[in-house]
């Protein structure tokens, strides 16, 4: 019997790859930068399952192209790169990797938060630059962490888990969700307030939020200008949560103390971009979930979902289960 055919477009750490051997007739995308769309069009034309990356854009286009599609395997938790709903009209089943990334992009929120509260890009790039001539008492001046306020915008798992950070830290900790979470409440004596009170009172602003229609410019001018003017934004979440222009001129013109980006509204994001002109924006190439053990976790995790489908089985991590019931 003939193997069910695959397309990789990326090529994924091996604890995903060698599940899928001999299970599967798969093609890797080798290149470093994302598969031509051309060419993505042309081999998901073939294939039963399309083990798929965030940068790339799985719309009504390409699952019309693909007529044998029985299953997006998507190696990130996050999925606005597929429009689910289209899948699901088709009984296509579309599946995620949660859980392994929670800690990696945890580190990476709390990391840009330190480093933007410490100035430690923009000291950096001063002693590089021979400015350090010696030692004063106001010399590159930051923000304190311990004692703080922090603010959490979706306290999903990646949010809880930057939040136990923020405890070691001594840090208050508010959040805005759709719902209470007993656990962060009980456990962190987290506080659950309006997102209009959790702007106003938070020292830092932490993004944690999906990508959807509701979350899309939810941090624009408007919010932004509620945020005290020493409160710094971090988003680790997606890049359109944040109205960017409006973010240029909170950080350029002292609305807020400054901001820390793993996401951008393009990725990657153009070296023109003002944003890069400012030394209170700590910047860094979506990294939230780049360790060795998530993302061989990811790997590892996007071939199981991609098996469990393709054999018949629900996936463990299967974002529409009502796909699955047709």
């Amino acid at each position: 019997m003939a193997l069910p055919k695959v397309y990789v477009t990326r090529r994924i750490q091996n604890t995903g790859l060698d599940l899928l051997k001999g299970r599967v007739d798969f093609e890797v995308w080798e290149e470093p930068r994302p598969v031509d769309r051309s060419i993505l069009l042309e081999k998901g034309s073939a294939v039963e399952g399309l083990l798929a990356t965030l940068t790339d854009r799985v719309d009504e286009e390409l699952l019309d192209a693909c007529p044998y599609l029985k299953v997006v395997s998507n190696y990130a938790v996050g999925y606005d790169n597929i429009d689910v709903a289209a899948a699901t009209r088709r009984g296509i089943l579309v599946t995620n990797t949660p859980d392994v990334l929670t800690d990696a992009t945890a580190d990476i929120a709390f990391t840009l938060l330190l480093a933007s509260a410490r100035r430690v890009v923009e000291s950096s790039n001063f002693l590089r630059a021979g400015e350090w001539k010696t030692w004063h008492p106001d010399l590159l001046l930051g923000r304190d962490v311990s004692g703080a306020t922090l603010g959490i915008v979706g306290m999903g798992k990646i949010g809880e888990a930057v939040a136990r950070r923020a405890k070691g830290f001594s840090m208050d900790i508010l959040y805005m969700n759709r719902s209470p979470r007993p656990s962060a409440e009980n456990e962190l004596n987290a506080r659950q307030v309006s997102l209009d009170d959790l702007l106003a009172k938070s020292d830092f602003v932490s993004l944690h939020c999906p990508l959807n229609d509701e979350t899309r410019g939810l941090i624009g001018e408007e919010q932004l200008r509620k945020m005290k003017k020493t409160a710094i934004l971090i988003n680790t979440s997606r890049g359109p949560v944040v109205d960017q222009h409006a973010l240029y001129r909170a950080c350029s013109e002292g609305w807020i103390w400054g901001a820390g980006l793993d996401v951008f509204e393009k990725e990657p994001i153009p070296t023109d971009d003002p944003l890069l002109t400012l030394p209170n924006v700590t910047v860094i190439p979506h990294l939230g979930s780049a360790t060795i053990k998530a993302r061989e976790g990811m790997a590892r995790k996007a071939a199981e979902n991609l098996l469990a489908a393709l054999e018949g089985k629900r996936p463990l991590d299967l974002v529409n289960p009502e796909a699955f019931a047709q």
